[in-house]
């Protein structure tokens, strides 16, 4: 769209690309960057920590009815408990909500809203910049731990198949949960209260119920991707017992998309609708 005095508005994909550009360098040495280290940092510390001990004999394989835990089982139930159920939801929350929450506390909404750009784009390329940061940052960090547990009671390349499939999962999950949250942090006034109740509150307790309540949470998709057959007996078996009437893999990935397209175009038509009041 060109103006009368030939200035020529900037299309929705140029906008978009960049905010994502803009973004991307302050989230990655933003404060939350912190909280992104610690969560990715702690579980790499847990495995080489295991394999120190392991490697000097001070700590055997973990039994499972008699039966030693090797070490493909082990990265498995890591990404179960650590990776599928805690850290992709946080990240989702804080993150995916701070999309446009942060530029109301910090009062540049308005810099932002009165360039010549879609309101849309601003939440589309902050978007974009949240995704490549925890996607190149959580990556790296379960490829670490797979490194150094996998080779436990059995070969490094065991495991290499699931840990090519853990690697897409993270990926989808951390795709639907930002889209998801970045919709909520448009839309309330408290998007990190409404995102914990959500993602540790409100999943964990439906999944644990037969009926259609568990379909309006991502963890349902998420958890039917999860290549892993944990270890009978253990706590995670007792997780994938509830979903024993899970959807299939293709249907878990097209629900997933669908909630994230769906998701992420709501927050940028709330965007463009909605006025924010900046408190002074």
């Amino acid at each position: 769209m060109t103006s009368p005095a030939g200035f020529t508005k900037p299309t929705l994909l140029a906008s978009t690309a960049r905010i994502f550009d803009l973004s991307l360098g302050q989230m990655l040495w933003s404060r939350r960057s912190v909280l992104l280290a610690l969560l990715v940092g702690a579980p790499v510390l847990l495995a080489a920590a295991l394999r120190i001990a392991l490697s000097a004999d001070r700590l055997g394989l973990p039994q499972i009815n008699g039966a030693r835990v090797g070490g493909a089982a082990l990265f498995g139930m890591m990404m179960w408990l650590l990776y599928i159920r805690f850290i992709v939801p946080v990240l989702g929350v804080f993150y995916g909500t701070s999309l446009i929450a942060d530029e109301v506390d910090d009062k540049t909404l308005t810099y932002l809203f009165t360039r010549p750009i879609p309101r849309a784009a601003v939440v589309f390329g902050k978007y974009l910049a949240y995704l490549t940061c925890t996607v190149l940052l959580v990556l790296p960090s379960v490829v670490l731990i797979y490194l150094l547990i996998a080779p436990m009671g059995g070969t490094i390349g065991e495991a290499f198949p699931t840990l090519v499939a853990d690697l897409g999962v993270l990926a989808i999950g951390l795709m639907a949960y930002g889209a998801v949250f970045a919709f909520v942090g448009a839309r309330v006034k408290r998007p990190v209260v409404v995102g914990l109740v959500f993602a540790f509150g409100w999943e964990p307790a439906v999944l644990l119920f037969p009926g259609y309540l568990k379909r309006l949470t991502v963890a349902y998709y998420v958890q039917a991707l999860v290549p892993h057959a944990m270890p009978q007996d253990s706590g995670v078996s007792l997780m994938t017992q509830a979903l024993a009437d899970a959807p299939s893999l293709p249907a878990s990935v097209v629900a997933l998309a669908v909630i994230s397209v769906v998701a992420l175009w709501s927050a940028g038509r709330t965007v463009e609708k909605r006025e924010y009041v900046l408190e002074q």
